[in-house]
C-alpha cells in the first residue's frame, strides 16, 4: 500500500499551514509530495504568515519560501492515500486551475481523506465537493461553503470538524487536532 500524500500549495500559501503538515506527516513516515501548478520539484512558492492580532481579520506578513519537492505535471491521484489543502491566499487562485479542480474531485470521488484548513475550503467549494457536506473553514469562507451547497461549521480556531473523508479546521491553531484527525482517517495508529 502506498504511503504517499499530496499537498497542494501555491504562492502566498499560509506559512504554518503548509510547513507544519508537510514536516509532521513526513515525521510519521508518509511520503509527502508538495506541488503547485506550472511548477516543478525544486521550485518554490512564497508563503504568508497570517496572525490574529485583534483586527477585523487576520494580519499578513511575508513568510518563508517553501520549496516544492515534486512536479505537478507528474501527479496522478490514484498514487496517493490522501490530500492536504493548506489555506492562505493560494486556494483563491488554485481554484481557477481546472487541473487542480479535477484533482480535488478525483480524491473526493474515490472517498480518500481530504484535510483542508482555513481558506482551503475555497478550493473544495470550487471543485463542487461540498454539496450536502459539513465543512469548517476560516469564517470569511463560510459563504463559499454555503454557496457550494455545504453547511458551514463555525468552531473555535483550535478545533477540527470531521465528516466522512473530510477533515476541516478554521486556522493553524487547530494543527494538533486537525492533523491527528487526518492521520486517523488515513488508518495510522500512533502508540505511546
Amino acid at each position: 500500500m502506498s504511503n504517499k500524500l499530496l499537498l497542494l500549495a501555491g504562492d502566498f500559501v499560509e506559512d504554518y499551514e503548509v510547513m507544519v503538515p508537510f514536516q509532521a506527516l513526513q515525521m510519521l513516515g508518509y511520503e509527502v509530495h508538495a506541488v503547485c501548478p506550472d511548477k516543478a520539484a525544486g521550485d518554490s512558492v512564497k508563503t504568508a504568515i497570517h496572525d490574529f492580532e485583534g483586527d477585523q481579520t487576520y494580519s499578513e506578513k511575508p513568510g518563508h519560501n517553501f520549496v516544492l519537492n515534486y512536479s505537478f505535471s507528474d501527479v496522478d491521484a490514484q498514487d496517493y492515500l490522501g490530500l492536504v489543502v493548506p489555506g492562505g491566499r493560494s486556494p483563491e487562485y488554485l481554484r481557477l486551475n481546472q487541473q487542480v479542480v479535477a484533482l480535488v474531485q478525483s480524491f473526493a470521488e474515490a472517498n480518500k481523506p481530504i484535510a483542508a484548513v482555513c481558506h482551503g475550503a475555497q478550493l473544495l467549494a470550487a471543485a463542487g465537493v461540498l454539496k450536502g457536506r459539513e465543512c469548517s473553514a476560516y469564517p470569511a469562507c463560510g459563504p463559499d461553503v454555503r454557496l457550494a451547497g455545504g453547511t458551514y461549521i463555525d468552531i473555535a480556531a483550535d478545533q477540527v470538524h470531521v465528516q466522512g473523508n473530510l477533515v476541516t479546521a478554521p486556522a493553524w491553531p487547530a494543527h494538533p487536532k486537525w492533523l491527528a484527525a487526518f492521520v486517523k482517517l488515513l488508518g495510522a495508529r500512533i502508540e505511546l
